[in-house]
């Protein structure tokens, strides 16, 4: 623990880094709730130089929380397409509306009116209200977190319940009650680009001499690993087909409710966006898949066409691991299904999909590349 006139000398010290050595990011410059709010989302599990210009592709179509709330939420998610993690788009939307509706189309001021809003925890509302409104809060994300856990040298699983309070509160207690939204930010650029989780650049750091784990030789080993979890194999079946136009079939975002699904549900793994027919493999995927096509796409009719497979796509999400076989089909014309689109290759980015199907489309396209370099007559590396 630090004595007081420590706290004074390493507020002082880190705020005075911050200050010179601080990246020039967007959302620095500014103080509107909904800008630094935006930021705060789109940075989970997002980073920074991948964020950057969805952040300014977003508020050049949505500049305010009321253009925001007010429009399509397929327009939102295709916005958002490529980010990832569509549950935040959904949820930034939904709390939109929320302020319109509730707070005069204000971010509200109050943290528990603030954690009453759609995707909105503990850490979002601390850094909105800190940075926007200077409320003394301090935040903690895994940034901070290991900043923390190396300057008091704490061991163990810093996710679990107890330590992550104790953080929390370690936290509370360095917060700079003048600065709190600078303090935050100082707090989480240490962590992002000095006292990082690999060689952590010590000599670098402005406040080093407080640091316990520096001290004692134990920056490469805290934070304690976590474990990670055993990962799941998935085996997915695609069918794209394609009509003498070019143009393919995309059905459309399932209405089930989110809650309702299972986690390896198909919706759940194409992020309930726009989606190329698609189902799990257990053992025979083109007998699968054409049997799935005959029932749900040509509703009982005999498929005569040939199935011609397309490279494998990979994909992970979070411990999943996902292999797609893909499989292309050309039709004379594309069958009518309620809700479904009609859209070339080349169309897919008119609409919200998700970065899996998305992969399928390049396959696609790329196979069609070959194909037309191709002799006629050569198509015996697309045959299945």
């Amino acid at each position: 623990m630090l004595t007081a006139p420590e706290r004074a000398r390493f507020r002082k010290r880190l705020l005075a880094w911050f200050d010179e050595f601080q990246r020039d990011l967007p959302w620095r410059r500014t103080k509107d709730p909904y800008r630094i709010w935006l930021s705060e989302i789109m940075l989970q599990q997002t980073r920074v130089t991948a964020a950057i210009p969805y952040y300014e592709r977003f508020l050049g179509r949505f500049p305010d929380v009321e253009s925001l709330a007010e429009a399509d939420d397929q327009e939102v998610l295709r916005h958002w397409a490529g980010l990832g993690y569509y549950s935040r788009a959904r949820n930034l939307q939904k709390a939109a509306r929320q302020i319109v509706a509730e707070h005069g189309s204000r971010f509200p001021k109050d943290p528990n009116k603030a954690l009453a809003l759609a995707g909105i925890g503990s850490y979002t509302a601390a850094a909105v209200l800190s940075i926007a409104y200077k409320k003394k809060m301090a935040v903690v994300d895994g940034n901070v977190a290991r900043v923390l856990a190396r300057l008091d040298a704490t061991r163990g699983d810093l996710r679990k319940g107890s330590q992550w309070q104790q953080l929390q509160k370690r936290a509370d207690e360095l917060l700079a009650p003048s600065a709190p939204g600078d303090w935050n930010q100082a707090m989480m650029e240490l962590g992002a680009t000095i006292c990082t989780p690999r060689s952590p650049q010590c000599l670098l750091c402005p406040v080093a001499e407080f640091c316990e784990a520096r001290k004692q030789g134990l920056t490469d080993v805290i934070p304690d690993k976590r474990l990670q979890r055993h990962p799941v194999e998935l085996i997915l079946a695609t069918l794209v087909l394609v009509d003498p136009a070019g143009q393919t079939l995309l059905l459309p975002p399932p209405k089930r409710d989110v809650k309702a699904m299972a986690k390896h549900d198909v919706a759940t793994l194409l992020s309930r966006m726009w989606h190329f027919p698609t189902i799990h493999v257990k053992q025979d995927p083109v007998r699968e898949l054409r049997a799935f096509a005959k029932g749900a796409i040509f509703s009982g009719q005999k498929i005569t066409s040939k199935f011609r497979a397309l490279a494998k796509v990979r994909h992970a999400v979070t411990y999943r691991q996902i292999t797609v076989l893909s499989f292309r089909m050309d039709v004379a014309v594309l069958p009518l299904l309620p809700g479904s689109k009609k859209l070339t290759l080349n169309e897919l980015s008119t609409v919200p999909i998700s970065n899996l199907t998305r992969k399928i489309a390049e396959s696609a396209l790329s196979a069609s590349e070959i194909a037309a370099r191709e002799p006629r007559g050569r198509t015996a590396s697309l045959s299945f």
